[in-house]
């Protein structure tokens, strides 16, 4: 997992509001549906999937941090390979607005075994 940076000429907060958008911003996710509470206050959560091959896994996004509209900040619960961190940064940029998205491994096994030879080929 790592870091991108993206300038786009668009306002991305009615996309990060949006919980049925999930997949249009968080890479490998096929869809996503309402988990708790109105998100994205801090605390409430979606539920999507991610296929990879054949197979199909579901998760959850959990709202660690908002400051709206220049922070997201998500707990991305991935079964036994643990959770990661999903942060997004928007910042005014001129005309247009710079988008740091910063994806790593958290807890269990995906962040025991994260380190910096994994991140060079993310």
């Amino acid at each position: 997992m790592a870091v991108r940076h993206k300038l786009i000429a668009r306002v991305l907060w009615v996309v990060l509001e949006d919980e049925s958008r999930y997949a249009d911003w968080v890479l490998g996710t096929l869809d996503s549906a309402p988990g708790k509470w109105s998100w994205p206050e801090v605390g409430s959560s979606i539920k999507y999937t991610v296929r990879v091959g054949p197979k199909e896994f579901h998760g959850r996004a959990t709202v660690r941090r908002l400051d709206t509209p220049h922070a997201l900040e998500l707990e991305s619960h991935g079964g036994p390979l643990g959770t990661a961190r999903i942060a997004f940064d928007i910042l005014p940029w001129g005309d247009k607005t710079l988008v740091i998205l910063d994806e790593h491994p958290l807890r269990g096994l995906g962040g025991s075994l994260h380190n910096i030879v994994i991140d060079a080929f993310a």
